[in-house]
This record gives C-alpha cells, structure tokens and sequence, in this order.
C-alpha cells in the first residue's frame, strides 16, 4: 500500500482490496479535478441488457442514503465547483472540479453516489423517460445518428456496434434488479480508479480515500469479449431521412491502444483530417467548397480502433466528396508525406497535449484514462519521445495497413433513395 513515484508529479497507490489512488501534485494550480473511474462501458453488456452502464451512470446522481439528487449538485455547486460523468465503449467516469481547498467535499459527494445510490424505483422510471428523450434527440440530429449506423456496419454482431445508450427496447425493459445485480457484479475495486490532479499532495489523497474503502465492494475488473476481426470487404449503409443535407462517415477499422503502430497512426490521422491544416480540409472545404466542415477520428480501444472522416454536406455533391476523401487516402498509402508535413502533424500533437496538461481537468482525465485502460502511466516525457520518433516511412506504412479499400465502410443519413455507384467509389 505504499505509493508508487512514476513521475516526479504522478503517484499511483494500490490500496489492500484492489482500489488504485492515482494524482498529479499540480502546485501551481488553484483547482483539483476528482475523477472516480470504473472500467465498465457498452462493451461489457449483452445485448439484453444494452445502455445499463449509461443508465446507472444517469442513476447514480439520484439520490444516496444522505443526500437528495438536489443535495447532490448543491453540495458542488455551492463551493464553486461542478460535476459531470460520461459513459463510453470501455469505461465510465464521475468527475468533480473546484478550488482545491473544496477536494473533501468533492471526495465526499462523489463516493456517496457510486457507493450509496438509493436507486429509488420511482427514480428509475423518471429517468428512463429522460434516457428515451436523449436517445430521441441523438437520432434527430444526423451528424450524431450517422456514427450510429456506422458502427453497425463496421462491428456487426458486436457490442461496438451497438449505441452505448441502449435502445428503446432494453431501456423500456431494465428494472431495478438489473441495476443491483450489475453493480454488485461490475462496479467493484478491482475496476475502479480514483483519480485527482491539483494543488494537493498524494498522501493526502490517499488517506482521504482510505476511509471509504472498505465500503467498495471486492472484486476484479470484468473482461471485454474480444471484438469481431473486420468482414474484409468494404460495406455501405444508407438510412434515408428526409434532411436537409447528407451526413456521411467513412470508417476504417484501426489498431488497438496497445498496437506499436498508434503512434503513427495519430499524426496520420491529424495529416489526413483531424484540423485546419489537414489535407482533407485543405482539399475538401478550401479548394473545392464542398461543406462548412470536414475532420477525421482516431479511436483505440483495447484490442481494435477506427478512423472515421465524417462531413454534412449538398447530397449532389457527395460523390465528388467521397471521390476526393478515398483520393487522400490512396495518396497516403503510396506516398510517404514530407517531412515538413509530418513535423507539423508532431508539432501539433504534442502542443495539444501540452495544452491540456495545463488544465486540472483534462490532466485528470488523462492521468485516469491512462491507469483504467493500460493498468499504468507512461510519462509526459516518454509519449512525446515516442511521438518525435514517427518517420515518414512508419506513417506511410500504417496507412497501407489501415486505409485499405477492404477495410473501409461508409454510412450516410441521407434524404438519397439509393446507395448505387458509392460501393465502388469507397472500394478504389
């Protein structure tokens, strides 16, 4: 139980039943962020039971044995600070910010609701009804719908083909029941992460945390099924939907986060779309104005990833569009970029990355991502050496491995009656 220095600012202790305490002693911020970290996300659900990690996510702000759900945002709120949390494939995070003098009440709030949540069944059926209204709002904005129907087409039969929110039918069916028995089951210590980054010593974190402790249920992080290998052909997907615009997304399956290619794999994807300066949105947007916005995605989960460019633009200017996107892709399977270009890519990857360590926030939010999802930490000072070693060749070699036409799929929620002719512009 003895903490561990894995940089000279990142402590980590592992506490005797399976509780990890990790921070970042930041003196010279105001602030402390405060993330408490589960590894459960949409990936660990059956298909029965899919949104029951966003659900108890919604649930657990409800109500605890000591404070009312109006308590709750009071007791932050009322010290200057805020509170949030997020589900996703992989992970759910809690999280609090405010003045560092606040941390205790921060700490105290937090570990009421994931420890004492009352999950008062006339909660339950509140909430669902707000759940149904969110699902509602994602899929009557297209640029959030079209992710949707892309993961369907490229993790078919698999939870990362299924939204993390759940669907009507397994919102409408999850009962109380359900919730006990998957906290009791997946929200223990062995899964769980306390985070905290601000103008505080480690050892004052954990003796805080070690009095709630022996409140954790034991037991050890469920595993994720394995996803699905790729279909090895490219695919396409239309929903119609009488918008006013065509939103699209072209996806390639990826490398995990534990894939030595990664690295490449990031400045690929900033040259290829992720900002301003990117050649797609230097091509698509600049040179030929074909929509207000385009950018590209890299997300890794623990054993796959994605790339995915997305754009909302004319439906009469889509296949041109597309045309242009596989062009940009095929450039890069063929031709190593410059080193200039690849400078600039490291330049921002790592002046972004140095922005957010800036911010209590975003530095616990890394540090906790880190310790959920790897079981470590790399330091700042490793990631940026491993970024600075990407070569030209490394970069043009994953875009050979990644941007493949087989592993491309497109989705599009459109007002098109048809998909014909774009199977084979995604397959060139």
């Amino acid at each position: 139980m003895f903490p561990v220095v894995v940089s000279p600012m990142h402590h980590q202790t592992l506490l005797p039943n399976g509780l990890r305490v990790v921070s970042a002693e930041l003196p010279h911020a105001a602030s402390v962020a405060v993330g408490i970290w589960v590894g459960v996300g949409g990936r660990h659900e059956p298909a029965a039971l899919g949104g029951i990690s966003h659900f108890i996510e919604h649930l657990l702000f409800k109500g605890t044995r000591r404070r009312t759900a109006g308590m709750i945002s009071e007791a932050v709120e009322g010290v200057g600070g805020y509170l949030n949390a997020f589900t996703d494939e992989e992970h759910t995070c809690f999280y609090a910010r405010a003045h560092a003098t606040r941390f205790p009440v921060l700490l105290d709030v937090l570990l009421d609701m994931f420890l004492e949540s009352r999950l008062d069944p006339v909660e339950i059926d509140k909430e669902r009804t707000v759940i149904l209204d969110e699902l509602a709002m994602y899929r009557d904005q297209p640029a959030d719908l079209v992710h949707d129907v892309l993961n369907a087409v490229q993790f078919p039969g698999d939870p990362l083909g299924r939204p993390v929110i759940g669907t009507r039918a397994t919102l409408r069916r999850l009962g109380r029941a359900d919730f006990t028995r998957y906290l009791r089951t997946h929200y223990v210590s062995g899964a769980t992460v306390i985070a905290v980054a601000g103008n505080l010593r480690h050892e004052e974190v954990v003796r805080r945390v070690r009095r709630f402790s022996r409140h954790f249920r034991t037991g050890v992080r469920p595993q994720i099924p394995p996803a699905r290998p790729p279909r090895g052909k490219p695919a396409v997907k239309l929903l119609s939907k009488a918008n006013e615009q065509t939103n699209f997304g072209l996806g390639v399956r990826a490398a995990s986060r534990h894939d030595p290619r990664r690295h490449a794999l990031r400045l690929l994807n900033v040259i290829l779309g992720e900002n301003m300066s990117s050649r797609l949105f230097q091509v698509v947007r600049e040179e030929h104005g074909l929509t207000y916005n385009i950018q590209s995605s890299l997300t890794t989960w623990e054993d796959t990833g994605d790339i995915v460019v997305s754009a909302g633009l004319d439906t009469a200017e889509l296949e041109r569009t597309l045309r242009l996107i596989v062009g940009e892709m095929n450039r890069l399977r063929e031709h190593a970029p410059s080193k200039a270009e690849v400078r600039r890519a490291r330049d921002y990857v790592l002046g972004q990355f140095d922005l957010s360590l800036e911010s209590t926030e975003h530095h616990m939010m890394w540090l906790g991502e880190q310790w959920v999802n790897l079981g470590s930490l790399t330091p700042p000072e490793e990631i940026r050496r491993r970024i600075s070693a990407v070569t030209p060749g490394e970069i043009r070699s994953a875009a050979r491995d990644f941007l493949a036409p087989h592993l491309r799929s497109l989705a599009l929620v459109s007002p098109r009656k048809h998909d014909r002719g774009l199977l084979d512009i995604v397959a060139a």
